[in-house]
Parts: C-alpha cells; structure tokens; sequence
C-alpha cells in the first residue's frame, strides 16, 4: 500500500507518519508512505526524526496548491490522509486569505489529483469547529455547519468541497472531525503547549475572556487511531466525528496546568476576549464508536503529564520556535 500524508510534518500529521510506520495504527501497513508538506512556521522536519531511517518513508517539499507537485505524488497512491492545513483561529483573524488558500484551494488541488490518479480512498482531516457553537448536548455528523471564525469556515468550505467530489465523482472521501487535540510536538502557539513552555519558564499565560469556555480534549494518539479506523474500516462518502470525552473549560485546564507544575493562579493574565469566540464544542462520537469500536484510550490526567513531561524534555524542539 502506498500512502501519501499531506502536512505530514506537523503536529498530528508527524504522529500518524510515526505511529502508521511502527505499526501502531491497526490496518495500516504501508510499502511506502510519502509525506508531502510545504515546511511553513508549523512544518517541523524534526518531528520526523524518530522514522527518518525508515526505508518506506520519503518526504516531499510541495505545496498542496501546486497541480503538477500533486499529481506527480498522486500517482500509484492508494489511499491519501489529508492533515495539511492553516489551522489556527487567532492567525485566520488576523488575516483569512492564506487559510482560503492552503484549506479550500488546496483541498480542492488534491482532491482532483487524486480523482485522476484513480486513487482508492481519500481521508479529509477535519475539525469539529465547523459546527460553530453549542450550548448543551453534542452535535451529530449531520448537525448543520455554522463556522464562527476565517479559519473554521475554511474548513466548513474544504469539506463540502470533499463531499461534492465523492458525490459528484464517486472518489471514495472519507471526513474526520475532531475535538481539540493535543500531545508531543504542537507547536507552541495553541494553549496547552503555550501554557506548559510558559509555566516551566517561569512566565505568565494569557487566559481569554472569563475563562470559561468549554473545550473536549483529545489526545493525539486517540485521533490518529480514530483516523486509522475511517481509513481502513470506514464508508465511502461518510463523516464520522473523533472526540477525546473530556470537557473542560480553559479555567479548569489552566488549574490542571498550574498544578503539574508547579505554578499558581499569579502566574495567569487575563486578556481580552479571542473575536467570536465559539463557547463550547462537543462531538457525538456514537456512529465511529457503534460503527467503527473507536474509543478513547488516553485519559486526561496521563494525557497532560506526559504532554507536559515531553515539553519539560524535549527543550531543544521548542525553544528555537518561541523564539522564532
């Protein structure tokens, strides 16, 4: 089986590249997995280092935009993991073209590469920010999309886009959405990783707003098997929701942060509040769950200690992307 990961550098990316070439991920034995990103601020070669020796990877320098990159790696594929994205919120505020570009166009790019490859099975990794906002509940795959920020409707857009292609085309496109992730080797411009490099280093974190907005947490590990399972078990056409079952508002992960290390409640700086900011996500992950025999493995509290414990080792990854 030959697979090609887009964004496979970055942070969830990189895990699925070394978890599918260790054999972790059940199903998935590649002869050849090619990763194919363009190394922007959130690409990191150094996230690859643990499968660089491995004779059945090769990275690719492209941009997913380019038409003759993709169909070049398209060709002889089997099945395509599509992680590569702008993906986040505060970077889509400030200025939303590059996140049309690298998430709708792109998209769209690789999805006609692969419908004239003739590729089998294309996996679009997805979020559940397409949703928007709920107050109570969680939303099913079939909830309407309701997208709140630049970032969010881009990845609503690359969606559809997806769905159009399997629909119109009959590619076999399976959409992932999933909650928060979180985990060894994210960038440190997201909240967990910016609190614990913050913390350990003596600094204060900025906390949005009142503080309690309200987010489900899912360790990485948990999604790249929740990816496995759409791509080797999954049907054709379908959405299928990936959650971790762990809601917490940013107060109380703030409060889990500070106590791992070390710090107290002098160490947060209130900020004023992110533009729409969406209350709460929540995913109904019954249909992989029922469908699929996904669940959730890695609790919260491992989760975060050894999310912290990889930062507070791994300094020489970090610190030269906080300084930037």
């Amino acid at each position: 089986m030959r697979v090609l990961v887009t964004g496979g550098a970055g942070f969830i990316g990189s895990n699925f590249v070394r978890r599918a070439l260790t054999g972790w991920l059940p199903g998935l034995d590649p002869d050849e997995l090619v990763v194919l990103d363009k190394f922007t601020y959130a690409g990191n070669p150094a996230n690859l280092d643990p499968v660089a020796a491995d004779p059945r990877l090769r990275v690719v320098r492209g941009d997913i935009c380019d038409p003759a990159v993709v169909k070049q790696e398209m060709a002889g594929t089997d099945l395509v993991v599509h992680f590569a994205a702008e993906s986040h919120v505060d970077r889509s505020i400030a200025g939303a073209a590059e996140f049309v570009m690298t998430n709708v166009v792109g998209t769209q790019t690789l999805l006609q590469g692969a419908l004239e490859a003739g590729v089998d099975r294309f996996v679009h990794v997805s979020t559940d920010e397409v949703y928007g906002s709920i107050d109570e509940g969680s939303w099913p795959e079939e909830h309407p999309l309701a997208p709140n920020s630049p970032y969010a409707a881009s990845k609503a857009s690359s969606d559809l886009i997806a769905r159009a292609f399997h629909t119109t085309h009959g590619l076999d496109v399976r959409i992932t959405r999933c909650s928060n992730n979180y985990g060894p080797h994210q960038f440190p411009e997201k909240v967990i990783p910016l609190f614990v490099t913050n913390l350990v280093d003596g600094e204060q974190v900025p906390l949005y707003g009142d503080g309690l907005n309200v987010r489900d947490w899912l360790h990485v590990d948990d999604h790249c098997a929740g990816i496995a399972l759409v791509a080797t078990r999954g049907r054709a056409g379908e959405v299928y929701n990936i959650g971790g079952g762990t809601e917490l508002t940013n107060r109380e992960l703030t409060t889990r942060l500070l106590g791992i290390t070390g710090r107290d409640w002098s160490a947060v700086r209130p900020v004023a509040d992110r533009l729409a900011h969406d209350r709460r996500y929540s995913v109904d992950i019954t249909k992989i769950s029922t469908e699929l025999g996904y669940a959730p493995r890695v609790g919260i509290e491992e989760g975060l200690r050894d999310t912290v414990r990889w930062y507070l080792d791994n300094r020489a990854w970090w610190e030269p992307l906080k300084r930037g």
